[in-house]
């Protein structure tokens, strides 16, 4: 008989494999890889024999967390497999303590704690997905965009003095870049004759690089205030920086913190001297616009 904290555990336990179970049978029957599809639909299974072990002891039915399955469902259709996966095995380092401390009460949980560990192992093997073959091609293209065009824009700010200037100037450089930026993938991946589509590369560092470029003009063209439109281009920039490192650090499982540190102080570190060149270029030429 368990008592009633331990109980509460169990239920807890049990419902997070019912749901388990669910989404990863719905990734199964989305996948064309029959490798991968094969894989999930084992591991699918697992969890659901995983929900009749602990049902073993709570002697209860549960009903799965539909927000849950919904919720990564979504985030995989949208941000893809890797990262829906590897976001959602982050949550599972809990529920791996959390069957540690239950295998003290029931020595057979540690059965379930193993599974876990082969379970993501299973999952780190069988992921081949074209957006993360290509992330070197993003990364590429939206670190570019955030350094160059966010210090560009610092700059045509104080030199131009107009929002709407520097939106029009800073969309002309930032597609200029974008296209130029595809065109050195295209030559770099081809001369290096390795699995990557080069086409499909130049593709990617282009779209990281336009869509960019596009979040970081966007305040010009909607606020009046040449300072207030700038401030919010920094922002936007942090923004980026943040969700990209964030994805790239859960898909890749790097540290987010330091790669996060990194990105922000060198594309703001550029942005403050573009900014001051701007001033002083200015000044210099008695330019007044």
């Amino acid at each position: 008989m368990l008592d009633e904290n331990l109980r509460r555990t169990v239920l807890k336990a049990q419902r997070n494999e019912l749901t388990e179970h669910i989404i990863y049978g719905r990734l199964s029957s989305s996948m064309k890889d029959p490798n991968n599809r094969n894989v999930l639909r084992q591991i699918s299974d697992d969890e659901l024999d995983h929900y009749f072990f602990w049902k073993k002891y709570s002697e209860e039915e549960v009903k799965p967390d539909r927000l849950k399955i919904s919720k990564y469902l979504f985030i995989t259709k949208i941000f893809g497999l890797t990262f829906g996966i590897k976001l959602m095995e982050r949550g599972e380092d809990q529920a791996q303590v959390t069957y540690g401390k239950i295998s003290n009460f029931i020595p057979d949980a540690k059965d379930i704690v193993a599974d876990e560990d082969e379970h993501e192992n299973l999952l780190i093997n069988m992921i081949d997905e074209e957006r993360l073959r290509y992330i070197g091609s993003t990364v590429r293209g939206l670190n570019d965009a955030l350094v160059e065009l966010t210090g560009a824009i610092a700059g045509f700010t104080f030199a131009l003095q107009d929002p709407r200037l520097v939106a029009m100037v800073g969309s002309i450089t930032g597609v200029a870049a974008s296209l130029s930026m595809a065109a050195s993938e295209y030559l770099a991946i081809k001369s290096e004759g390795g699995n990557l589509n080069p086409v499909k590369a130049s593709f990617y560092t282009c779209s990281a690089y336009i869509l960019t470029v596009i979040f970081l003009i966007s305040p010009y063209l909607i606020l009046s205030n040449i300072y207030l439109s700038l401030a919010s281009t920094v922002l936007n920039a942090v923004i980026v920086i943040f969700i990209f490192t964030f994805y790239i650090s859960v898909a890749r499982d790097i540290p987010l913190k330091s790669r996060f540190i990194e990105m922000t102080l060198v594309s703001l570190g550029v942005a403050a001297l573009s900014f001051i060149i701007g001033l002083v270029m200015r000044t210099l030429l008695h330019a007044e616009i």
